[in-house]
């Protein structure tokens, strides 16, 4: 049985957006397709008549500086984005992230643009992204935008992106100054390719002794990807030493809210790692910015 009637390979942000008008519906979306041809060949995606195939568009591909920031495109394979030096310069949390996110078949063809518009809490590139202060880009057809990596959320599999209209192209990110630096740690069950029980990103810029500035994420720490404020203001302007980062520590686990899934952890189980994998990727993440 044919899983679609009609399938589009657009090679220009304009031909991709024509095509949102002018192909059959319902249609969809697929870039890498590790995620969305699972679903639809396993039946837990609605029937569709158009497949619009957004690996070749060029606008997607790049992987630059951009007007003062480092701009991923949302079309670069997750493998790309763990090699270049641009990211191991500038995004070392997201180089982290990308070098385990599944194997390295998939590496070669999946996309952080899919990774983030799957919408998981706890998907990889999506929390480092977070820590990292991204933007995302979006295009539509009367023209592009940029917003808050976080207002993309609504909740688990949800984004503000209006299906059929709507275009993720890319990411803008900081460039790293001195005395910057960022890391991502997960914990995972043992068994090799395995999804997160818990992961966490920490962005930091440190002077002298002092946790000038931090951000936290971590995953799944609620419905959508979670920022941890709070925690980062009991470290922001302080003196890093272990009894500050444990305090800070005890605050996650506070303040996020952790759940039990039956194939992955138990509420519990979550909230005991919590606090470690928190201060391992933090001190980290401190080590690095020297």
């Amino acid at each position: 049985m044919n899983l679609w009637q009609n399938y589009l390979q657009p090679k220009t942000l304009s031909e991709a957006l024509k095509a949102f008008t002018t192909a059959p519906q319902p249609l969809v979306l697929v870039a890498g397709g590790t995620d969305i041809l699972i679903d639809l060949q396993q039946g837990r995606h609605a029937s569709i008549k158009t497949l619009i195939d957004i690996s070749q568009v060029v606008e997607m591909q790049a992987l630059e500086i951009r007007d003062g920031q480092l701009f991923i495109g949302a079309g670069a394979t997750v493998n790309k984005v763990a090699v270049d030096p641009l990211t191991f310069l500038h995004a070392r949390a997201l180089v982290d992230a990308c070098n385990l996110i599944a194997g390295p078949q998939v590496r070669n063809v999946a996309t952080l643009g899919g990774n983030v518009a799957h919408a998981l809490p706890a998907a990889d590139g999506t929390i480092a992204f977070l820590a990292l202060n991204a933007l995302a880009e979006i295009a539509c057809a009367t023209g592009i935008r940029k917003i808050l990596f976080r207002d993309l959320f609504l909740g688990p599999g949800k984004t503000t992106l209006k299906p059929g209209e709507e275009l993720l192209v890319g990411f803008y990110l900081p460039i790293s100054k001195s005395h910057q630096a960022s890391c991502f740690k997960r914990i995972m069950r043992p068994q090799g390719v395995a999804l997160p029980i818990l992961n966490c990103a920490v962005w930091l810029e440190r002077t002298e002794g002092i946790v000038e500035d931090i951000r936290v994420a971590i995953g799944p720490g609620g419905p959508t990807p979670f920022q941890a404020t709070q925690t980062e203001a009991v470290l922001r302007g302080l003196r890093f030493t272990n009894s500050t980062v444990e305090i800070a520590a005890e605050t996650l686990i506070h303040e996020a809210h952790f759940r039990t899934s039956a194939r992955r952890a138990s509420q519990e189980y979550r909230m005991h790692l919590a606090s470690r994998l928190f201060i391992e990727t933090t001190l980290s993440a401190w080590e690095r910015a020297k």
